[in-house]
């Protein structure tokens, strides 16, 4: 339902890298400021936790706005390629954004972060499909109303239940009592 209301492919790509941009930076931000308290000297926390926002935020951004830009161009060759949108078209997508962004490290560490994007964008994509039937299930208008709960005290009392089974010369629960 959600790639119904998104902007057409072209368009998608610059969006998806713009929103990425903004998330690393902002993520970033927060990372860093952290890190930049932690490292700085004494007297010098709030300087030291600017200076490292200001020099790495940005940077995670720009990392942040490649992977998505990547990931959405791919996904955008893949729905121009198999003419349909589903959650196959972002897993190949994670794949290869992750192993073409790591090209320069080597076949070894291209495979892994491809495998590691691929699984990423897996079970994204699995927690997406299980909640989204969870959700259409939960709101299903052609579904029967659940039945009403009774009121307790509206309910028939128990009806009384003989203890046949039982009688002096056995234990409980109609062990028979050992005669000595």
């Amino acid at each position: 339902m959600e790639e119904y209301t998104r902007e057409p492919c072209p368009y998608r790509i610059v969006e998806d890298a713009g929103s990425a941009f903004a998330m690393g930076t902002i993520g970033g931000s927060l990372f860093h400021s952290i890190s930049g308290v932690r490292t700085a000297a004494k007297g010098q926390r709030l300087k030291g936790m600017l200076r490292e926002v200001r020099m790495r935020a940005p940077l995670t951004g720009v990392q942040f706005a490649a992977w998505g830009g990547m990931f959405s161009t791919i996904d955008c060759c893949m729905v121009a390629v198999r003419k349909k949108e589903d959650p196959l078209n972002s897993i190949v997508s994670g794949t290869l954004t992750g192993g073409l962004l790591a090209v320069r490290s080597g076949p070894k560490m291209m495979a892994v972060s491809a495998v590691l994007g691929g699984v990423i964008l897996a079970m994204i994509e699995g927690v997406g499909i299980i909640s989204n039937r969870f959700m259409s299930s939960m709101y299903d208008p052609t579904a029967p109303p659940p039945p009403e709960l009774e009121d307790p005290h509206n309910l028939p009392s128990k009806p009384q239940i003989e203890d046949v089974g039982h009688n002096k010369e056995s234990a409980p629960f109609g062990i028979p009592s050992l005669s000595l």
